[in-house]
């Protein structure tokens, strides 16, 4: 078979939109974490991209997208290992170069790690984390993606007649992420001074600029799962744009009638939330079902994250409170609204079809929430036994930047000059400024 140049193309596009979300994650991220630690919070993002990109292609690929064989339902085998034999192949299904999808799925992988450091912020070891994310990404993500994906037993589910409809990732990247990220914040424990006035942005032109950057990369995310420039991706591209309005929107009016104010935050978050919801569902809704996902996504999560000061867990940039409820929030409601007048061609039970589907949803949903807190939790239990991977009390105090990295976010002209004014001590050189 031919190359389709047209859909090679779109799909080349796409990843490089998808890879752009994450860099826009880190922005976001560091624009909601402390001020002394929003470089340890923006490299932790990097950091993912490099670690996953290498796992990816030695063992990633092949585990997600293989098969694993009749006795194995679970993960795919190891005859990709390396990508061996496939640099050169062609998917002649939909016409594109083998290496595209590798790495249009390997920005997926990256995303999804980086979004659950969020849920550490201010208080966790670099180089722990630099240990976990290869680890979770061969233990968790690479077996969920192909349970979703890759032929496993999330795709392979049939309840009355209705598979599992997940177009981009809403159970196999942000349920599976905000699990984790619950998971490790209950591994790593709260922050000193856990409360509602330590949730405060230091930075919000970050936030909303981070929050930018990834709704723009968000359409590739969505629409780029169509494999194809054509009328699903379309679909897809608009039910994103209208259920990241509606989601926007319905935050900004939880917040003036629980608060009797709106914010710069609360639209950043609902874009957020907007975005997460309508990741499973953008092909199998019509654009005023993407509405009606929005406006539920975003109102439900204006509540959700407030919900871990009952509870008490310090999820710190609200990884559960936005992708893991807004996740569900989105793969539950194609079981009500799903249409055929919509690419996947399925109706959901408020448009004449059965319980089936939300069954299959359902099952979906805790499956992978179930199987991705478990693991995660061994993993990081494990992780703070063998080499901790909580920072030490004085550290967090201190700074996270300063202690960790020997850099600061923000270097004031004032405290520039005291610090070249002052005397050196006898025997110390003054360090020459950092290049670049």
């Amino acid at each position: 078979m031919d190359i389709d140049s047209g859909y090679t193309a779109w799909l080349l596009i796409c990843a490089a939109l998808v890879m752009l979300m994450t860099p826009g994650l880190a922005f976001f991220y560091g624009g909601l974490s402390r001020a002394k630690s929003v470089i340890n919070m923006m490299l932790m993002s990097f950091t993912a991209i490099a670690l996953v990109s290498l796992t990816w292609i030695l063992v990633g690929w092949s585990l997600t997208y293989t098969d694993g064989g009749a006795a194995n339902p679970f993960v795919g085998g190891f005859s990709e290992v390396g990508l061996r034999g496939i640099t050169m192949a062609i998917d002649e299904e939909v016409g594109i170069p083998v290496m595209v999808d590798v790495g249009f799925q390997m920005m997926f992988a990256v995303i999804t790690v980086a979004l659950i450091s969020g849920a550490i912020a201010d208080r966790a070891k670099i180089g722990a984390w630099m240990v976990f994310v290869p680890v979770w990404a061969i233990l968790v993500y690479f077996p969920v993606a192909h349970w979703v994906w890759g032929g496993g037993w999330v795709e392979d589910i049939e309840i009355g007649g209705a598979n599992v409809i997940d177009f981009a990732g809403g159970t196999a990247v942000h349920i599976n992420a905000g699990a984790a990220a619950l998971a490790l914040a209950l591994v790593l424990g709260r922050r000193k001074g856990f409360g509602p006035g330590l949730g405060r942005p230091h930075n919000l032109p970050f936030v909303l600029l981070g929050a930018a950057l990834l709704w723009f990369g968000w359409f590739g995310f969505n629409a780029g799962s169509a494999y194809a420039a054509d009328e699903v991706a379309g679909l897809a591209l608009v039910n994103t744009q209208v259920a990241v309005a509606g989601a926007a929107l319905a935050w900004l009016l939880v917040e003036r009638l629980r608060y009797g104010k709106v914010s710069a935050f609360g639209f950043a978050s609902g874009i957020i939330a907007g975005l997460v919801g309508i990741t499973p569902a953008a092909s199998t809704v019509t654009p005023v079902g993407a509405a009606i996902v929005g406006v539920l996504a975003g109102g439900v999560c204006a509540y959700a994250i407030s919900w871990k000061y009952k509870l008490g867990y310090d999820d710190a940039l609200d990884v559960v409170g936005l992708h893991m409820v807004a996740g569900i929030v989105g793969c539950l409601a194609i079981g009500f609204i799903s249409s055929a007048a919509a690419g996947e061609g399925v109706d959901g039970l408020l448009f004449g079809g059965g319980a089936g589907l939300l069954a299959a949803q359902a099952v979906s949903v805790v499956g992978v929430l179930a199987y991705s807190f478990a693991v995660t939790f061994v993993i990081g239990k494990t992780i703070d036994a063998v080499i901790g991977f909580r920072l030490p009390e004085e550290v967090e105090t201190n700074g996270v930047d300063v202690e960790l990295h020997a850099e600061n976010a923000y270097i004031l002209e004032d405290s520039l000059t005291d610090e070249l004014s002052s005397p050196t001590p006898p025997g110390e050189e003054v360090p020459s400024p950092p290049r670049g």
